[in-house]
């Protein structure tokens, strides 16, 4: 492979040699499922749902495992509120989680474990950490001494001096130093709890994903992936775990940027905060897949309704483009023997290579929108047919590497109207009621009756396009 990925670790550009030449082991931290899903979750799902796309579309086997936190702080006082078992909470929202994930189009992963089905590997993790002499017994809990992994703050670039200095241990806490973290926690009343050498408590939130990526994906895998608040500590502190019992742990470090609002960090403390369903109650879902993908993945995407209808109008272009390529006899499906040979594919293969570079690959997907554009909106010949089939395959080839271009055009459209249509006691029918009245006031010239329905629909969001006698219509937004 000629993929080069940037590596946290090492803070540059790597050519990515993957460890096993016949698969690729991937980890990715997934959500703490207290709360429906936001667009910070969306865009870490679909940013390395398309590194598994791409990866595959090589031809690459890969194995994808995503876990799911059903065991926390905010998991418990969360349903305390509400009066329900933490584990019913939890289900609850992991089912609106794939909910949301689905409608964006997210492959499953292949395994997507749940801490509290691992709480007998997490203990004997903490065992060894101990029997090693990195972790210490404080009470009921157990606590990871920092101080004795000298590399610590390696992947965060952070120094262990400055970060104990500027520390304080939190009331209630007993770690010795306030850099340590904690292992496993003694339960307090009425949490769930486990039984465990230490006495009954549950385990931290650092020690599931050292355990639970070593169970599915070995001592070392190639990727470890997240979003860039996990760098520190989070991630941090499953590298010291794990390099204390003498796993070399992940190879490539891969964090994706913060969804900003207004230009700052989404978050529920500025309430900017999103959800996914408050966004796909507005725009389609592919709408909102096409906007996380337009920027590069380390970088922050700045998130607004103005962006969004910035993309709607971007995606429609290319189901027009589709449509009306499948209206001249183009059949919609994807084609990899055309498109492994056309330029548009060798340039889009190479911006994704580059690090996973969607916002120039977008390039070559809205390159090959406008050259269909060319070809069906003139007189086609056989020669035209030909060229139109290559390049639909090749554009719709490309569109599945990013998840987007998927669907049929009419069913696109369709949703799109009815979305837009939502709450208006507008319909399909009325629409087409008013346009024929408009078609007889124009053969009656009269030009006034006609302009007066153009400016009403439009005024209601649905705009009309005369082509040739023909003429269409289209929800705007």
């Amino acid at each position: 492979m000629s993929l080069v990925l940037y590596n946290t670790m090492t803070r540059r550009k790597e050519p990515f040699v993957p460890l096993e030449h016949d698969k690729i082991k991937i980890y990715v931290c997934g959500p703490t499922v207290y709360d429906h899903s936001h667009i910070g979750h969306a865009r870490a799902v679909v940013v390395f749902d398309v590194l598994v796309r791409h990866l595959r579309s090589l031809g690459q086997e890969v194995l994808y495992v995503r876990n799911f936190t059903d065991l926390d702080d905010k998991i418990i006082q969360r349903a305390q509120e509400e009066g329900v078992a933490f584990l019913e909470l939890a289900d609850r929202h992991i089912r609106s989680f794939h909910e949301d994930m689905d409608a964006l189009g997210a492959l499953r992963p292949d395994a997507e474990p749940r801490a509290t089905d691992h709480i007998d590997l997490m203990i004997a993790d903490i065992e060894a950490l101990m029997a090693a002499g990195v972790a210490y017994q404080a009470g009921g809990d157990v606590y990871y001494d920092v101080k004795k992994l000298p590399a610590y703050g390696r992947l965060s670039g952070r120094n262990i001096e400055e970060m104990r200095a500027g520390a304080r241990i939190k009331a209630g806490e007993r770690k010795l130093s306030p850099l340590d973290f904690a292992l496993w926690k003694e339960s307090k009343p009425g949490e769930p709890s486990w039984s465990s050498p230490w006495g009954d408590g549950r385990p931290g939130w650092h020690i599931e994903c050292s355990a639970m990526s070593r169970k599915f994906l070995g001592d070392v895998f190639d990727i470890h992936g997240g979003g860039l608040d996990l760098v520190f500590p989070h991630h941090e502190n499953e590298i010291a775990q794990s390099a204390a019992l003498g796993r070399k742990f992940a190879r490539y470090w891969i964090h994706n940027g913060f969804v900003r609002v207004n230009q700052e960090k989404m978050s529920k403390s500025l309430k900017n905060f999103f959800t996914v369903k408050e966004v796909l109650a507005k725009f389609h879902p592919e709408v909102l897949r096409l906007f996380l993908v337009s920027k590069h993945y380390r970088s922050p995407i700045d998130f607004s309704e103005e962006n969004l209808e910035e993309t709607r109008r971007s995606l429609d272009r290319a189901y027009r483009a589709l449509k009306l390529a499948g209206e001249h006899g183009v059949k919609l499906g994807r084609n990899h023997t055309a498109s492994m040979s056309d330029e548009l594919m060798a340039g889009f293969r190479e911006a994704m290579n580059d690090d996973l570079n969607t916002a120039k690959a977008l390039g070559c997907i809205f390159e090959g929108v406008r050259k269909l554009n060319r070809i069906f909106e003139q007189k086609v010949n056989a020669a035209d047919m030909d060229e139109g089939q290559a390049l639909t395959s090749t554009v719709i080839s490309m569109g599945s590497v990013l998840g987007v271009l998927g669907r049929d055009p009419e069913e696109y459209f369709g949703s799109r109207t009815s979305m837009g249509l939502a709450g208006t006691d507008l319909g399909p029918e009325k629409i087409e009621e008013m346009i024929r009245a408009r078609a007889e006031a124009r053969a009656g010239k009269d030009w006034a009756e006609a302009d007066r329905i153009r400016d009403e629909l439009k005024g209601r969001g649905v705009i009309l396009e005369d082509v040739g006698q023909e003429t269409r219509w289209r929800v705007e937004g």
